[in-house]
């Protein structure tokens, strides 16, 4: 027998499927989608301004940022590697940290990739590497054997960091770009490095030095929330032509360098971090 000659029965069985399927849509979970609507990783969508007008951009640049998580990762490494015990892989991690960091906001304006999610992106790592990174570094070596005196000297190092690099996002665009207000955070992160990696390779490892890291340590801290200038070095044109010399003197830094790379980095950066309170001396 065929449907249509029972046309009631069959509508009786539609509702009652339709019955039970709306059931069952009342028992799932609210905010329940199905699997192909969800978006595993959400989208970065960024609002910028064009031509006096709003405009939604959608996606990030990946070439500064592969930049910027090399960083990250250089940074992250540092942290390990001081928790295996090899303090000298540390130090030379951060400094590689540095480079791919300077490198980064460069790569971003010569090719005209800069984002607002680049910036933070950059703040962040910038967090791991110059921040979180040389304290742990610098306290898993000597610090931890100083005490309460050695976690706090760190911790001033760690807040001093998030503190610069916030101050340093709400102040860009108001600031003369030829000066840092404070020291930066890649100078005080190489200092640290730069004493850890020399005292490593030295084998300093006696009470006054422990002291003396541990107040090296939170002076690089207290000077990048200071209120003095350092030279920026961002007036330098890097694009023009210079004279033939310039490469060699450069290739005669690197030889330098080459010597001894420890101590030559801790005295420069040393030099730099103490120019700016020289500096503001010699202004009074």
């Amino acid at each position: 027998m065929s449907q249509e000659q029972f046309p009631e029965s069959s509508r009786d069985e539609e509702q009652v499927s339709g019955a039970q399927k709306s059931s069952e849509q009342d028992k799932k979970p609210s905010g329940f989608e199905p699997l192909s609507d969800i978006d595993l990783v959400d989208e970065v969508v960024e609002e910028t301004v064009e031509d006096g007008q709003r405009v939604k951009r959608r996606g990030i640049y990946l070439l500064p940022n592969l930049f910027t998580t090399g960083a990250l990762f250089s940074g992250f490494y540092a942290i390990v590697s001081a928790m295996n015990g090899t303090f000298d892989v540390a130090a030379i991690a951060i400094f590689v940290s540095m480079i791919l960091d300077g490198l980064d906001g460069r790569v971003a304006r010569m090719t005209n990739t800069q984002s607002a999610f680049g910036a933070e992106y950059d703040s962040l790592a910038d967090m791991v590497s110059f921040g979180v990174a040389p304290a742990l570094v610098s306290f898993s070596w000597l610090l931890k054997d100083l005490g309460k005196f050695g976690w706090i000297a760190a911790f001033i190092y760690v807040a001093g960091a998030a503190l610069r690099l916030a101050r340093f996002n709400v102040q860009i665009g108001s600031v003369d770009k030829r000066w840092f207000i404070g020291l930066p955070s890649p100078s005080a992160a190489a200092i640290v490095a730069g004493m850890v990696w020399t005292l490593h390779d030295y084998e300093l490892t006696h009470w006054a030095y422990q002291v003396l890291a541990g107040a090296i340590v939170a002076a690089a801290g207290l000077l990048m929330v200071s209120n003095v200038r350092y030279y920026s070095f961002k007036d330098l044109d890097l694009k023009g032509r210079v004279p033939f010399v310039m490469l060699l003197v450069l290739v005669l830094v690197f030889a330098i360098v080459s010597i001894d790379p420890a101590t030559i980095l801790l005295v420069f950066f040393l030099g730099y971090g103490v120019s700016g309170p020289l500096r503001a001396l010699l202004r009074r």
